[in-house]
């Protein structure tokens, strides 16, 4: 599934392929407790501190691992 960083929307595959650096793939269903909040950046995948995240929305993600 891919989601926009911008929205958390889902979006199609087409529109994450047009914008790959607000747009991210991940993985749903089991294997995660969802218990702990982390952002990471959607141009990199890399996971991002509060602060960082807080300075640019459009380009990370909020997500329960």
């Amino acid at each position: 599934m891919s989601r926009s960083s911008k929205t958390g929307q889902f979006v199609s595959p087409k529109t994450a392929k047009a914008s790959p650096k607000t747009t991210t793939t991940e993985r749903v269903g089991r294997g995660t407790s969802n218990a702990q909040p982390v952002n990471r950046s959607a141009i990199t995948g890399k996971f991002l501190s509060n602060a960082y995240a807080k300075r640019h929305p459009d380009t990370t993600i909020r997500q329960w691992v």
